[in-house]
């Protein structure tokens, strides 16, 4: 695997577990919050997507905890496929709102790459798992 590739994958795939995710973690309240002169409060937002992140990758690793061969591979498969889908929804949104070649031209890859992963998982899914 090219270096570009390899690289863009593992990005995409650190991103992706946050949306794929993170609407389902039930993560602890946040610590890190400050209060604003109006009296409300906010958070951190670098923080805050950086807990959302660690909260769902320890639930993805629990979901496989104890599982062993074929359970253990066809929950790494439908975790991954969930994660890739958030990491090309996360990418189209990028390409819906910058003009910035690099990030437009990462965003396609993304798009390209993850989509090519996600069609081979889902046919593994079907050739191995299903009868």
């Amino acid at each position: 695997m090219e270096t570009k590739t390899f690289v863009t994958t593992l990005l995409s795939l650190i991103i992706g577990l946050g949306i794929g995710y993170g609407a389902g973690s039930h993560a602890a309240p946040p610590t890190n919050m400050h209060m604003m002169p109006d009296g409300s409060m906010m958070q951190n937002q670098a923080e805050m997507q950086s807990d959302t992140m660690k909260s769902s990758m320890q639930g993805v690793m629990m979901g496989m905890k104890g599982k062993t061969g074929a359970e253990l591979e066809k929950a790494f498969l439908e975790e991954m496929i969930v994660h890739h889908q958030g990491a090309v929804d996360m990418a189209k949104e990028l390409l819906a709102g910058t003009k910035r070649p690099e990030l437009v031209k990462f965003g396609n890859e993304i798009i390209t790459v993850q989509s090519g992963e996600i069609a081979q998982m889902k046919s593994w899914l079907k050739e191995w798992f299903t009868k």
